[in-house]
């Protein structure tokens, strides 16, 4: 399906724990194949920086010449909350993909002092293609994620996933009152299917779209992503040419 939207509209990439946004390439690759929309990725550096430290990251980062809509990947769901809780000028959506805006597994929040024990750099592929791309892996998205995570120091990876277990910016979020689409996979392992219905209860308005993909959804569906994007952005671009 062919969208046109509004040719200024920016969509910005906020990455997953990896933080490299080296992993964006097959989804904005899609995008790009089907409609005139810009994406701009922001890499986070590779320092064990905490969700405040990230959040001014990020707003340093965005433009200020144009509107723009957020995606924020798994990691990032609570610097998009923290976004639309207090909007920068430009920003008129939150997309949430296999994200949360509180620790998804509460359960193992009392486990974050014993990260120091997890051999980040020596976890087998196997878990992680279980965890993040089954049923779905192949070798071309096994070799990318393997590759991406390669550069991220396990100081990193581990401070990264103290954050998502210490956060809950669920408050902030529900001040917010911008538009938000939430990607859900079908077959995500690491992120319950409840965890978007909290969100929905919290976004007044928010809109749901399931895609058969596994936790790394925009890696493995790229194009029913776009698809979904894309539609999305075309619906704000028509509710504002109302306006």
């Amino acid at each position: 399906m062919t969208t046109t939207i509004h040719a200024s509209t920016l969509l910005v990439l906020l990455p997953g724990m990896d933080g490299t946004a080296r992993l964006f390439h097959r989804f904005d690759a899609a995008l790009r194949a089907q409609s005139s929309i810009d994406t701009q990725a922001i890499a986070y550096p590779a320092a064990p920086l905490d969700y405040a430290a990230l959040e001014a990251f990020v707003r340093a980062r965005l433009p200020r010449d144009r509107p723009f809509i957020v995606l924020a990947e798994s990691f990032s769901g609570p610097l998009g909350s923290a976004l639309r809780a207090d909007p920068p000028p430009g920003m008129r959506a939150l997309i949430l993909c296999c994200s949360f805006v509180r620790n998804p597994r509460p359960m193992l929040a009392p486990l974050r002092h014993l990260l120091g024990l997890v051999p980040f750099g020596t976890l087998p592929g196997f878990a992680l293609r279980q965890a993040l791309l089954a049923p779905y892996a192949t070798p071309a998205l096994q070799v990318e994620l393997a590759t991406a995570l390669a550069q991220v120091p396990p100081s990193v990876l581990r401070q990264r996933l103290r954050a998502v277990l210490e956060t809950d910016a669920s408050r902030s979020f529900a001040r917010g009152s911008l538009p938000v689409l939430y990607l859900r996979a079908r077959h995500d392992r690491l992120v319950p299917p409840a965890n978007a219905v909290q969100i929905l209860r919290q976004a007044a308005g928010a809109q749901l779209v399931d895609i058969a993909a596994p936790h790394m959804l925009l890696q493995a569906a790229p194009e029913a992503a776009a698809d979904a994007v894309a539609a999305f952005i075309t619906s704000l671009s028509a509710a504002q040419a109302l306006n």
